[in-house]
């Protein structure tokens, strides 16, 4: 799929984008659209990787005139696989991926990721393995036996052989991909994943620099959606101890296969941008080289939102706002369950939820649903998608209650408005809040930080901040110079300006 197509011309910078931009809301397609507008002298051409086509059925933003094209890729097809046959498959060719292999699965200083583009060049230039080789082929056969009887051979071979052909079927979209991917002088890649591993494709097989922002750590949250997810059919916390369940091997073995392709990625692009200093370390810890490694927080467009706060009443207002898609790594339900205490203490609380529920409609409905058995319908009121800028004077706070954050701009508009904020201590929330700088402390606290699931003192917070005039309104004050002093949007641009040209120039 292709839009835009501006008679081939060649962007300035490739934005490779997975499951955001422009076809889903969220704070990380929020700041896409912010830069691409903010640094309107560069061109983009987006790259939308997504699972499958139907999944994303129209876009949610308006893409602006300095777009030149986007083009989609989807790692789920639906389309005809032919027919098995009898083949043999290349055995050279195999030979190389198993050298791949070995690099992903002894990652250290004596391996180097050009593994990876020796293997892409020989694949691509020869075409000597495609897919029809690795579904069926006597030597795709040979290579997942080989590895199940070194690797696992206590486990089912079933389970094993479809796990591994879930794994490869996308890195074969990927590279049918490259066959019409968006030309563009230099690739910006907005996660490692599935994005990542193409701008690596893209890297070696065209020369071109990869550049790297991470919002949230993405091999963290795949831990994060594989712990839950009931297609792997064992309950192990994959954050624990491993125990002898053949489900669980193939848990570990998806989680490893994300941490190979994010130090893959961290080894190929420079720089590797953080939004907060937590995920910097992060980041290091995972395989980043702290050379390459460097922070640019979020930041907002402040002028709109200072405006609203003259509309915020000098008390405050007794409605709870959660803003963010309803989805498991927000955690909506923790919130919903807070409720319950707070309304009991406050019965003339409402709680507003402002987002979208199409992402995943089996969780959002089980959350109407925790919401009825909770006797909350009349507190608990649905909003979808607001102008969030005309909504926030409104609130008394906001509430983030996510396993998983980066820097929420939710946070930031918030504050810009004065709206204190509740939220998990995850990402740079706490920094946030808190403060990340001596200096930045010394302003005080901007709301509250509690522990992830904590649903008890989540409730305790929001009680205690909108039950106190004066912590309220010390609060609301610290929020506005947070955001005066620390988060305007023009740094940000010059930062990206800065770092996109001296890619441009080398």
């Amino acid at each position: 799929m292709g839009l835009k197509n501006n008679d081939f011309q060649q962007a300035d910078i490739g934005l490779i984008l997975e499951g955001t931009y422009p076809y889903v809301r969220g704070g990380v397609s929020s700041w896409v659209h912010q830069i691409i507008k903010g640094l309107p002298e560069l061109t983009f051409s987006i790259i939308f990787i997504g699972d499958k086509a139907d999944s994303y059925p129209k876009m949610q933003y308006e893409l602006p005139d300095n777009v030149l094209e986007l083009k989609c890729i989807y790692i789920i097809s639906d389309k005809e696989i032919e027919k098995p046959k009898a083949r043999k498959g290349n055995k050279k060719a195999f030979a190389k991926v198993k050298q791949m292999h070995q690099y992903f699965r002894q990652h250290n200083t004596n391996h180097s990721s050009d593994t990876i583009g020796e293997v892409l060049r020989h694949i691509r230039q020869l075409k000597d393995l495609d897919y029809g080789d690795f579904l069926y082929s006597e030597q795709a056969w040979s290579f997942i036996t080989e590895r199940y009887e070194k690797a696992s051979p206590k486990s089912s071979f079933l389970d094993y052989f479809w796990t591994i052909r879930a794994m490869h079927g996308p890195i074969f979209a990927l590279i049918d991909g490259l066959d019409n991917a968006v030309d563009a002088k230099v690739y910006h890649t907005v996660s490692t994943g599935y994005a990542g591993l193409f701008g690596v494709m893209l890297h070696y097989l065209h020369d071109k620099k990869l550049i790297l922002t991470e919002h949230g750590i993405y091999t963290k949250e795949r831990k994060i959606d594989l712990s839950q997810v009931d297609w792997i059919e064992d309950a192990e916390e994959v954050f624990g101890n491993s125990s002898n369940s053949e489900f669980s091997y193939l848990r570990h073995l998806w989680i490893r296969f994300f941490e190979s392709i994010g130090r893959t990625v961290y080894d190929v692009a420079d720089p590797i941008i953080a939004i907060s200093e937590g995920n910097k370390q992060r980041q290091i810890a995972d395989g980043a080289a702290t050379k390459k490694a460097r922070v640019i927080a979020n930041a907002i467009n402040l002028t709109l939102l200072q405006q609203q706060r003259s509309k915020r009443p000098d008390t405050p207002p007794l409605i709870i706002g959660f803003i963010g898609r309803v989805v498991p790594i927000k955690d909506v339900k923790t919130f919903i369950r807070a409720m319950r205490n707070v309304c009991t203490e406050l019965p003339k609380v409402e709680a507003w939820i402002i987002g979208g529920e199409e992402e995943d409609p089996e969780y959002a409905q089980s959350c109407r649903e925790m919401i009825n058995s909770l006797h909350l319908t009349d507190q608990i009121i649905y909003k979808g998608f607001c102008n969030v800028a005309e909504i926030l004077p409104q609130l008394g706070c906001v509430v983030l209650s996510s396993i998983s954050e980066g820097v929420p701009l939710v946070i930031l508009e918030a504050f810009a408005c004065g709206i204190p904020v509740i939220s998990t201590d995850v990402g740079a929330c706490r920094e946030l809040i808190e403060g990340g700088t001596d200096e930045d402390q010394a302003l005080g606290k901007a709301g509250a930080v509690v522990s992830i699931a904590d649903s008890e003192q989540l409730g305790v917070e929001i009680i205690k901040l909108l039950n106190d005039q004066a912590l309220w309104s010390a609060q609301s004050f610290t929020a506005e110079q947070r955001t005066d002093k620390y988060f305007d949007e023009q740094t940000l641009f010059a930062s990206y300006k800065d770092i996109y040209h001296t890619a441009l120039e080398n």
